[in-house]
């Protein structure tokens, strides 16, 4: 296995609000460490080529009615050969009645059987989209995610520039707090970069000359926010009067995240400016470039449609 990250069952049954029917041991101490899963319809027949034990095996309607119409020996049969693999879980989902048979099996080879009252492709839908977070490559970078008209905005710049006091304005403002100090990105896929807090620091907030206070109990729950995806990098940095900063916008600069590239803007610090208003303006800005209007272009396109007039007159 590549992937050398794990998720404990005991979150998986929370996530999806599933049901024990038999563990081995503590689901806390039963780790899952692929975000793939599989439906055992073949190996329910006796084809186990390229069968993956690592993978979440789900049982619905169509694997329950297949085993109900075969033979009690034959059906035995099945279930041993399939449970003699070992698969790391198998979650029976519709709340179907889980045979006699099968919990006895399951236990004698040790293998988890949980239920759910979720459809099939629901239930499935859910707990892919929750491994495929959970497992995804995951580094902790400095800074602070804020949401800011639903763009997820990752504010990077050295310590004391002003990251978190520039939050706390922005969910003064309306908008919420992801994380302060330090946020966890995760490639969920070959396009997006999930950001969130650890889970020791979640929904805090260090002020210099105040301390650490909690964003949620002071500002209520619509202040903050668990996870969101990075649509923009704003990098704060203190104004330095010899370098030159971008007037119109029509460059776009990215930074590079495990093979992602983010939109970055650089906004220079000094002091009467108000970031809260900026970083708004820069969120709405990425959004519409996002639904396909870009106010630099449009605007050097009309400046370049007056010079032309200007030349000919």
């Amino acid at each position: 296995m590549e992937n050398t990250k794990k998720v404990s069952l005991s979150k998986i049954i929370e996530h999806l609000n599933l049901q024990v029917k038999y563990t081995p041991a503590d689901p806390s101490e039963i780790f899952i460490e692929s975000t793939e899963v599989n439906r055992p319809g073949l190996a329910l027949t006796g084809f186990f080529e390229h069968f993956d034990t690592f993978r979440v095996q789900i049982i619905g309607k169509a694997e329950d009615v297949l085993l109900r119409r075969m033979g009690r020996e034959e059906m035995r049969q099945r279930m041993y050969d399939f449970f003699e693999k070992k698969p790391v879980c198998v979650i029976v989902a519709h709340g179907i009645d889980v045979l006699t048979d099968g919990v006895e099996i399951a236990e004698y080879f040790k293998v988890p059987i949980l239920t759910s009252e979720e459809n099939t492709s629901d239930m499935m839908a859910s707990l892919i989209a929750f491994l495929h977070i959970q497992l995804a490559p995951c580094i902790t970078r400095h800074g602070v995610f804020v949401e800011v008209y639903g763009e997820g905005v990752y504010i990077t710049g050295d310590s004391g520039v002003g990251k978190s006091e520039t939050a706390i304005e922005l969910v003064k403002r309306g908008h919420r707090l992801i994380a302060d100090d330090a946020v966890e990105l995760r490639k969920v896929s070959d396009k997006t970069i999930v950001g969130q807090a650890p889970e020791i620091i979640r929904y805090y907030v260090e002020l210099r000359g105040i301390g650490v206070v909690d964003v949620r109990r002071l500002f209520g729950m619509g202040a903050v926010k668990e996870t969101e995806k990075i649509d923009m990098i704003i990098n704060l940095e203190p104004w330095q009067d010899d370098k030159s900063y971008a007037t119109l916008g029509l460059e776009t600069q990215y930074t590079d995240i495990m093979g992602i590239k983010i939109p970055t803007t650089t906004i220079p610090v000094k002091p009467g400016r108000n970031l809260a208003v900026v970083i708004e303006i820069a969120a709405m800005n990425q959004r519409q470039k996002k639904m396909g209007y870009n106010t630099a272009e449009e605007f050097n396109r009309r400046l370049m449609e007056n010079a032309n007039i200007t030349e000919f007159e």
